[in-house]
């Protein structure tokens, strides 16, 4: 980030900034590995991991618009501390299950945690942030993110190999340091929603009707994206035979986004077609996965996850930055709390049809069948967003000439 854009992010903003790469570590240390816990250890099919996964990623994401509603009314910061710490409690019972039942309760917990506090901290982030170095803000937070995740793949592999229970342990004690961390240094933030009750918030957001078709285009970007914890893995450890380039391939992604996402943000910057550029970057991503269909060594299968991270430099920046385009200043929360509903869909659908389909495939000899899916999926997803840009202009024309008259 540019020394004057620093200079002018709150200090709010800069502890928000640093929690979300210590949340970025302990989530994603835990989570590849608790796919690969899951069919290894446990010995359950990817089908029934996917099931788990997916399970978490929906009571997060469902109960995400309850959440966000939650915070416009009742402030941001108690409800990112009681989210941090219930998912804390649930990262950390991953490491003493012993029954099915047990992975699915710790699942939910984990999930029921982040419908608390990431909208909060999404919310945050938008109410905060200048409206001058937003983009920016937004796209160094997705770095934070990634050197986030680079860590945690090594922080990952060696507790990993040494025993799960370590594993979990750390990621739920990380979320619980996040959670003090932010109680005792966060400033108050004053809820925002003085007008609306929690469903009278709901409601406003559902009839937005242009919102609502926005979110449901977004279910095939995150359909996409969550292949990265799923298929990808499995597909890595299946080529290579080794869980140690889980960790390169999944490395290579994240760096690469450390490295270039700043300078793609910038060189995108005068591109006013947000929508589109969305719908672009999801394109690259499912052309980046339609690849690894002739992918048999290391080499091709790091170029083909670069054109995969490269989907993601461009879509998320203006993922993120969307939402508060669409939102009133009192409802963000709300806004992205219904937002979730696309990874809560899109997410679950692509956990656990993408591993259907990948064991699928495996089966019947078809290898091509996921990989396809998803070129399928980001032609959609392009497609959608940029009908609803041209849309959107030419409502944007129609204003004009009626004001005009």
């Amino acid at each position: 980030m540019k020394r004057e854009t620093w200079r002018e992010t709150p200090l709010a903003v800069k502890l928000l900034l640093s929690t979300s790469f210590m949340m970025n570590l302990g989530f994603y240390a835990l989570i590849p590995y608790l796919t690969l816990h899951l069919t290894g250890s446990i010995g359950w099919t990817l089908a029934m991991a996917a099931l788990v996964l997916s399970v978490r990623q929906f009571s997060q994401q469902g109960f995400a618009f309850l959440g966000g509603a939650m915070a416009d009314l009742f402030g941001y910061k108690g409800t990112m501390v009681i989210g941090m710490l219930v998912r804390a409690v649930g990262f950390a019972m991953f490491a003493y299950c012993t029954e099915t039942w047990h992975f699915f309760v710790a699942a939910i917990l984990s999930g029921l945690g982040g419908s608390l506090f990431d909208p909060a901290v999404s919310a945050a982030f938008a109410v905060h942030t200048p409206d001058s170095v937003r983009k920016e803000v937004f796209a160094f937070r997705n770095v934070l993110g990634n050197i986030g995740v680079v860590g945690s793949q090594l922080v990952g592999t060696a507790l990993a190999a040494v025993d799960f229970t370590y594993l979990s342990l750390f990621a739920g004690g990380i979320f619980a340091l996040c959670g003090l961390v932010l109680f005792f240094l966060l400033p108050p933030i004053a809820a925002k929603n003085t007008r609306y009750s929690v469903w009278e918030s709901m409601s406003h957001v559902i009839k937005d009707k242009r919102f609502v078709r926005f979110t449901i285009i977004l279910m095939g970007y995150y359909y996409l994206n969550m292949q990265i914890f799923l298929t990808i893995p499995r597909f890595v450890e299946d080529v290579m035979h080794d869980k140690f380039y889980v960790g390169v391939v999944l490395s290579t992604v994240s760096i690469s986004v450390i490295v270039l996402q700043m300078q793609v943000t910038r060189w995108l910057d005068g591109y006013q077609q947000r929508l589109t550029l969305i719908g672009i970057g999801t394109l690259v991503m499912g052309i980046g996965l339609f690849m690894l269909t002739f992918t048999q060594s290391l080499w091709l299968m790091l170029i083909n996850v670069f054109l995969y991270a490269l989907g993601t430099m461009i879509s998320v920046p203006n993922l993120v930055e969307m939402v508060p385009r669409f939102a009133p200043k009192e409802l963000v929360g709300a806004y992205y709390g219904f937002n979730g509903y696309s990874v809560a869909i899109g997410g679950s659908v692509g956990q656990i049809v993408g591993g259907w389909v990948y064991d699928l495939g495996r089966e019947m000899a078809m290898p091509w069948m996921p990989w396809s899916i998803c070129l399928l999926v980001g032609l959609i997803v392009a497609w959608k967003l940029y009908q609803m840009e041209q849309d959107t202009n030419q409502m944007e024309k129609d204003c004009t000439k009626m004001a005009n008259l």
